[in-house]
């Protein structure tokens, strides 16, 4: 278990599976830049946080939600939670109400699990606050405006506490790791601060001319 102190953005578990440099300048450094992407995205979620309160029938729904998880040191706000009746729950006495997480994203579906595990997390902080299974959720993405249902299989929830841990193990070490330009790199709002095309030029220069040292 964690303690208040140690508790880690939520969001931090996106930024380390996107890259471990780019998390390091983020949560070590404190380095921030905004980029059109990233500002869309803000501007999304104030949105959606600032929304008021609803009930539907059956569905109770809260925005921008606090949530946090001391055993997996994470800390957040859910952008919307939906809680729905649980079918002939009134029957035993009293109504059951099952969390469903809601996460917002500015773009389109990923091909890696980066989201879904942002998600999942979200969830395995509601089941820890509310003594509550979460067996499902759903990203909406701005660009095909349409929800995508996300499953939290046991296969998800372990790479969403790995990565967690992986997260603890990057922060607590303090070291930045060295860049490695990959084409994703050109998409990040810190590239400008990151260099990677630079500083790997320049590693590049000095591995030629050691080589050159060693050859003469």
């Amino acid at each position: 278990m964690y303690s208040e102190d140690d508790l880690i953005p939520l969001s931090a578990l996106q930024h380390i599976l996107f890259c471990e440099r780019q998390c390091a300048l983020i949560h070590i450094e404190q380095i921030w830049s905004e980029n059109l992407f990233t500002a869309e995205g803000r501007i999304m979620h104030e949105r959606v946080h600032t929304a008021d309160r609803e009930s539907r029938g059956d569905i109770r729904i809260e925005f921008g939600m606090s949530i946090r998880s001391l055993r997996l040191g994470l800390i957040g706000k859910a952008d919307v939670v939906e809680f729905h009746r649980k079918p002939d729950s009134l029957k035993a006495g009293s109504a059951v109400w099952v969390p469903f997480p809601v996460e917002y994203k500015r773009g389109k579906p990923k091909k890696d699990n980066c989201d879904k595990v942002q998600l999942c997390a979200q969830a395995l902080c509601l089941e820890e606050m509310l003594d509550v299974e979460v067996p499902c959720g759903a990203l909406f993405y701005g660009k095909k405006r349409r929800r995508t249902d996300a499953v939290f299989d046991e296969a998800l929830r372990q790479q969403t506490e790995d990565t967690a841990m992986r997260l603890h193990e990057l922060i607590a070490s303090g070291r930045t790791p060295k860049p490695v330009y990959t084409p994703k790199c050109d998409s990040c709002s810190l590239v400008k601060i990151c260099l990677p095309k630079t500083i790997e030029r320049k590693r590049s220069v000095k591995r030629y001319l050691s080589g050159a040292i060693r050859e003469s």
